[in-house]
């Protein structure tokens, strides 16, 4: 076979391709745009008066923490309550618990302070955003990020879950 003639045979079946591709795009523009719904998980900003009751919980932690007192800590969890940090994911409140002993055993923290800077309803949770800052072992401060999401307890909230960034490794 002349290689003119493979040429040419090459040119029909290039043509059949960009026809099947045309035939299969043609319908989808030919689709109707449909309206785009919004996003229907927007935050709500919290009312002043869960905004006062999030950060009493805050107060009441960095209260519990700044003595050393981990069953008071976890008394501020649900009971099936997930925290993550950096030495791994503890699962329910009396892990929780185990950790902050471990922790208040280890470094000896001291002047935490949480300030959080977004509270924002999702649906009946409440999902929170800030930071915090401790000074261990009683000369190193440091600090970092932190995300809680609180869940009704009764006529209070609990924290469900609480994830936390270091900005410095203690």
């Amino acid at each position: 076979m002349s290689v003119s003639r493979k040429a040419t045979m090459k040119i029909p079946l290039l043509l059949a391709l960009v026809g099947l591709a045309i035939s299969f795009a043609l319908p989808i523009f030919a689709e109707e745009k449909e309206d785009v719904q919004p996003f229907p998980f927007n935050p709500i900003p919290a009312g002043p008066q869960l905004v006062q009751q999030i950060e009493a919980i805050n107060q009441k932690f960095d209260e519990a923490f700044n003595k050393h007192d981990a069953t008071a800590v976890g008394a501020l969890y649900s009971a099936n309550a997930v925290q993550t940090t950096p030495q791994g994911s503890f699962s329910g409140r009396e892990a929780i618990e185990g950790y902050m002993t471990d922790l208040f055993q280890r470094h000896n923290p001291t002047d935490r302070v949480t300030k959080m800077s977004y509270i924002y309803a999702f649906g009946g949770d409440i999902c929170a955003v800030g930071g915090w800052a401790v000074t261990i072992d009683s000369t190193k401060k440091f600090g970092g990020y932190l995300v809680n999401v609180y869940a009704q307890a009764g006529s209070s909230w609990k924290i469900r879950a609480s994830v936390f960034k270091y900005l410095a490794a203690p």
